[in-house]
């Protein structure tokens, strides 16, 4: 008699096979008659914490056990297991393993059990994968004297509820929130002004999962070498770094397509209030247009919790752009304050992921949080992408690991140095300082601090402090303590005036020609429009005294967050707009529920083209859309005046979610606000 087989497909390249022989029990001289197979969904997701993605399919984490149950006529069964993986599978690459069917599974490699109940009509299969087995895909098939019988499909994810997975949490409550949490909170502004904007990650909405493992085979790697790149998923460093390249478009198509400037044929990114419905858009259509670096950082942290790797999204505040590796961030200027071009950069802040797992490759001392950057910036290996870098080694200076570590170093850690021009072709420092860059690097729902995950504090001496030998010198103008003070109260729309305070070291009076520019400036630091300028000779007593006077009045309406006083200072105006959102009753399942929304026009002239779009996990199917239809003409708010709209929304699933809502128009976008919703029966 042949034995027994069970055949395991993943994406039709990994097998596992139950070879059924005469061990345990009796031996039958028929084919078992198969009436049906369970999968068990609802159990298996309960014990693995998938139950989120639903219970169409099975979805398990490696390293776990999972049951399976035959319904059959009275048989008997014992075997072995036998598992290979991809076209060419080979023992010498431990893609091709042979096991035996054992009384009770291991938690550190593929096994199985079986059981049968009193009545002999079911048997009970244990399934147990290894705690290294790649992620992605499976069709479980039984195949009897050469006769198959499909049984079901399964996917298998990280788990970072086993300790022996490479992503182990030991914390319940960190694993709840790095790898179950479908809300977050992403920080932007810049470090004086810490603006959080709501996001929905959405990792257990249906159809994500399928289109994160559709990223990983849209891979460039999976192509020229398909056997190698899913071997390679049981790898969550492997698997981070391709999805560092995937996010963005720029050498393959990839989810999101990056854009600074010119957003015409897409999304404005401010727009997005979450990452489902660019997945599925990249699904159906390929890039994503556009993304910047909030975004990209945000989807990614969606893809790596589909998947089961924790990860979080951190902002750095003050984020170097180090182009030729120097360690130092050089802004030049002639004497009219206009910047003289250069690739090195101070973006006012930046995004990125960190991923928990180990890291085999390095050593133990860098286990833990990974920082991948999925915002295209420079190529690594000839690709635009960037890590996992150890966080570890990054705030020791251990700038020779790999992935990236120098240039995530640099975004942390780097000086920098305003230049000026003279007439004479010479360069002259006119600032210099060590504590701009890397500030108050956050993460989490509640704002927390990372900081000093990251690097040592500013003045502390380590053995392992690349930059020691640079000066602490910070706004000092030749011999002259400068600093800018603004009007407080600052109202979007509104004029405000700047007052320069000077301190004179000299030992006499001296007069200087002090010159004040005001630029637009976008988050990554590119310079756009003048909108303000003031020069004036001061006499300057000696030692204490002080000048105090307003030297210029910035015109704000041209610009829409931040304005750059040469070269000093980085003012974010959009603190003091409010978005309002109230539901008018209580939410209750499958029943609509109205949705207030209140924004006042602060601006001194009308807004065009006005709309609110509000969107929930289990609240909303898609975003919806309501454009401004008030008593002016439609798409039109008056200068001063509120923009109202009720949104009506019905609910689909009971609990906790969170409704986000956006205002977006001609001058005034990404208006942001969120309300915490619980849906009752």
């Amino acid at each position: 008699m042949k034995p027994t087989l069970f055949t395991v497909f993943v994406h039709a390249h990994l097998y596992i096979f139950f070879i059924f022989k005469n061990n345990f029990f009796f031996l039958v001289e028929k084919v078992l008659d198969i009436q049906r197979c369970d999968l068990n969904i609802k159990s298996n997701s309960s014990s693995h914490h998938t139950e989120l993605y639903g219970e169409e399919r099975l979805i398990v984490r490696r390293g776990q056990p999972f049951s399976i149950v035959l319904h059959l006529s009275p048989s008997k069964l014992d075997g072995c297991i036998y598992v290979s993986a991809g076209p060419l599978p080979r023992r010498e690459s431990d893609t091709k393993v042979t096991f035996s069917l054992q009384e009770s599974t291991v938690d550190t490699e593929w096994s199985a059990s079986a059981s049968k109940d009193a009545s002999g009509g079911t048997i009970t299969v244990s399934i147990s994968s290894s705690p290294k087995a790649p992620i992605g895909e499976y069709t479980l098939t039984l195949d009897q004297l050469g006769q198959k019988t499909s049984l079901g499909k399964f996917t298998l994810l990280f788990n970072a509820w086993c300790p022996q997975d490479a992503v182990y949490m030991q914390s319940e409550e960190k694993r709840k929130e790095y790898v179950l949490a479908q809300h977050g909170l992403v920080y932007r502004g810049n470090f004086k002004r810490i603006k959080e904007k709501p996001w929905n990650f959405g990792q257990f909405e249906p159809g994500i999962l399928d289109i994160c493992l559709k990223i990983l085979d849209d891979s460039p790697k999976f192509v020229p070498d398909a056997d190698k790149d899913i071997s390679s998923r049981n790898n969550p460093v492997y698997v981070t770094r391709v999805l560092s390249a995937m996010i963005n478009s720029n050498d393959d198509r990839g989810v999101l397509v990056g854009e600074w400037a010119d957003f015409s044929g897409g999304n404005h990114p401010s727009l997005w209030m979450g990452s489902g419905e660019i997945l599925r858009q990249w699904a159906e259509s390929g890039p994503v247009r556009y993304g910047q670096c909030w975004v990209f950082a945000a989807v990614a942290c969606t893809v790596s919790r589909a998947l089961g790797i924790p990860c979080r999204v951190v902002t750095n505040f003050g984020s170097a752009h180090d182009t030729d590796a120097n360690l130092v961030i050089e802004r030049l200027y002639d004497e009219n304050g206009d910047r003289i071009s250069g690739d090195d950069s101070i973006w006012n802040f930046h995004v990125w992921v960190d991923s928990w797992m180990t890291r085999p490759d390095l050593g133990t001392e860098f286990d833990g949080w990974q920082t991948s950057d999925p915002t295209p910036q420079e190529t690594s290996e000839g690709v635009f992408c960037c890590g996992p870098a150890s966080l570890h080694a990054v705030k020791e200076g251990e700038v020779a690991m790999k992935y990236d570590t120098p240039f995530i170093f640099a975004e942390v850690n780097a000086d920098m140095q305003d230049l000026v021009r003279l007439s004479n072709g010479k360069f002259v420092k006119f600032s210099e300082s060590t504590k701009s860059v890397g500030n108050f690097i956050s993460t989490k729902a509640e704002r927390h601090d990372i900081t000093h995950q990251y690097k040592y504090p500013e003045g502390n001496i380590s053995k392992t402090r690349f930059l020691q030998d640079f000066h602490k010198l910070l706004f000092i103008f030749f011999f002259f303590y400068f600093k800018i003070k603004l009007a407080k109260n600052m109202i979007v729309g509104s004029n405000f005036e700047v007052y320069a305070v000077l301190t004179n070291n000299f030992l006499d009076a001296r007069t200087c020609n002090l010159l004040f520019f005001a630029r637009a400036i976008s988050y990554n630091g590119k310079l756009g429009d003048s909108c303000g300028f003031s020069s004036e000779n001061l006499e300057v007593p000696s030692g204490e005294g002080l000048y105090d006077k307003n030297v210029l009045t910035v015109h704000v309406l041209k610009i829409y967050q931040y304005v750059h006083l040469i070269a000093l200072y980085v003012i974010s105006f959009m603190g003091n707009l409010i978005l309002r959102l109230q539901l008018l009753g209580e939410a209750r399942v499958n029943q609509p529920v109205t949705a207030q929304l209140t924004l006042l026009n602060s601006l001194p002239e009308p807004l065009l083209n006005c709309s609110f779009a509000i969107e929930g996990i289990g609240l909303t199917d898609e975003a919806q859309i309501i454009v401004m239809n008030l008593s002016y003409r439609v798409g039109t708010v008056g200068a001063k005046q509120e923009a109202k709209a009720s949104i009506d929304f019905k609910p689909t699933i009971t609990g906790s979610s969170v409704l986000l809502v956006n205002f977006d128009s001609d001058k005034l976008k990404n208006i942001k606000s969120f309300i915490d919703v619980v849906v009752k029966e």
